[in-house]
């Protein structure tokens, strides 16, 4: 007699399967095209956990200077003046400032202005 180990072997492929789900075509419903594409989108995840991070920072930085140009003042100069001035505001909070509180940001940038 022949042992498969079939109930283990069916619980594995379908958890795989399971992880494919959404994916385009082939990637969903073949199990060895399916594994590739989901040890690749693993891998990928873990890259682009970090990437985020990265385009988050340039977003703000985008927006902190996009306001501070509009006060008169380039970005460099802006977050120079506010680290003399000794304010610590990371980019997040200042891009967020930008947006909802116009007036704060103006004061922020005359408070750098005059370090």
């Amino acid at each position: 007699m022949r042992v498969t180990n079939a109930p283990a072997s069916r619980e594995r492929r379908r958890r795989r399967l399971e992880r494919a789900k959404g994916f385009y075509g082939a990637r969903s419903k073949l199990f060895r095209t399916a594994t590739e594409a989901v040890d690749r989108a693993l891998r990928l995840s873990t890259v682009h956990r970090k990437l985020k991070k990265r385009d988050f920072r340039q977003l703000w930085i985008a927006r902190v200077n996009a306001a501070a140009r509009a006060e008169g003042i380039s970005y460099s100069k802006f977050i120079a003046g506010l680290i003399k001035a000794g304010v610590t505001l990371n980019r997040k909070s200042l891009s967020e400032i930008a947006i909802q509180d116009p007036a704060g940001f103006k004061t922020l940038v005359d408070i750098a202005k005059k370090a």
